[in-house]
């Protein structure tokens, strides 16, 4: 069975950082394409950063400079390191797994977890 759970997400105040987690069981975590999407209220899902199982990293650009995401392949773990925290980064953080093949894509999801950035 396969699962992600997020953790690290909390409160806090705007300029502040956090760090999210994601630890996933029951694929072969280095072969996946991990990626961190936000769903604030009101809003669609958006993706905030992604790394390949080759580690390229991809930003959205209201996060460039500020987030950085890393995996670490021994620990099945994927981090978001979320600095100089903004009201707007306020949403439901969550993690997915995805692999392509030529004929199938093998895409999971984790239960999300809530940053909210406020004074």
């Amino acid at each position: 069975q396969v699962q992600l759970v997020e953790s690290g997400g909390a409160l806090v105040q705007p300029g502040g950082s956090l760090r999210l987690s994601c630890a996933a069981s029951g694929i072969t975590f280095s072969i996946y394409a991990m990626t961190w999407y936000r769903q604030a209220p009101g809003n669609q899902r958006e993706l905030v950063a992604e790394i390949t199982r080759g580690l390229s990293t991809n930003y959205a650009d209201s996060v460039k400079g500020r987030f950085t995401i890393s995996r670490d392949n021994a620990k099945n773990t994927v981090y978001l390191q979320m600095n100089s925290l903004k009201p707007e980064d306020t949403a439901v953080y969550f993690c997915n797994a995805q692999y392509r093949t030529i004929t199938n894509t093998y895409d999971f999801w984790g239960q999300g977890t809530q940053v909210t950035v406020s004074s």
